[in-house]
């Protein structure tokens, strides 16, 4: 069951038509960060602007799941298309995430992997990520992929390295917090999905159409979010009134 859900944006452009949306809004401050309480087409969320980078990301994820209790936590924003299929605007739905600057290949480990841990790759929930994909075909002009999600504490700007990205690691997209947060939930054991609209193709372009497509991106992931959010409310408002009327 759906209790509350926190919402996580890198920078403000992907998260303030959310927080603009919110009824029943209370502020709480914790370690540097402003985490925005209310409600969502009825749904109890939190949504929160974490901070650039793996480190920000997780530090919010983690906050999220011991102070908020969320039960869920859905990661709206931009990213760079690696896989040349995509276009700027196109939605990438995670089927899993995995962290590219992870690299300790020099010991023998496959680049990505995390030395002595069980998991490398973390797969987002199915039926988030179902969900995510539904909503996003619904409401966005823009084709919508489902696929890995690569993250790192880098800007790709580099052609030739956003194409060994796509052909070594087999990822569809590149961004900066997405891996973090899919691997503090999947230790905690809460569900997750990271929903990313192409802001730039990650071949040094960036400069010029970044700030543009930027806010594009974070149009379609408002609009995603607020219908995925909507169905989880009104799935919820059904379970209530199943169990009320037995």
């Amino acid at each position: 069951m759906m209790n509350r859900m926190g919402i996580i944006g890198a920078m403000i452009e992907e998260i303030e038509l959310l927080e603009q949306s919110l009824a029943e809004k209370k502020t709480t401050e914790k370690a540097g960060t402003t985490f925005l309480e209310g409600t969502l087409h009825g749904l109890p969320v939190v949504v929160t602007k974490c901070g650039v980078g793996k480190v920000n990301a997780a530090m919010s994820t983690q906050i999220l799941i011991d102070t908020f209790e969320v039960s869920a936590i859905l990661f709206t924003g931009v990213a760079g298309a690696v896989d040349p299929r995509l276009g700027i605007g196109d939605i990438v739905i995670s089927e899993d995430c995995m962290q590219h600057d992870m690299d300790v290949t020099a010991l023998g480990f496959e680049r990505g992997v995390i030395p002595f841990q069980e998991e490398s790759v973390f797969k987002a929930d199915r039926q988030l990520a179902d969900l995510a994909y539904e909503k996003g075909k619904a409401v966005c002009q823009s084709p919508v992929w489902r696929g890995r999600i690569l993250s790192g504490d880098q800007f790709i700007a580099d052609k030739e390295q956003g194409r060994q990205l796509h052909a070594q690691l087999g990822g569809m997209c590149t961004e900066m917090e997405g891996a973090a947060v899919a691997q503090v939930c999947s230790l905690n054991k809460r569900p997750f999905v990271i929903i990313r609209s192409m802001s730039d193709r990650a071949d040094g372009s960036a400069h010029e159409n970044f700030a543009e497509f930027t806010k594009l991106a974070s149009r379609h992931s408002f609009e995603m979010s607020a219908a995925i959010v909507q169905a989880l409310a009104e799935s919820e408002n059904a379970s209530h009134v199943s169990r009320t009327v037995e």
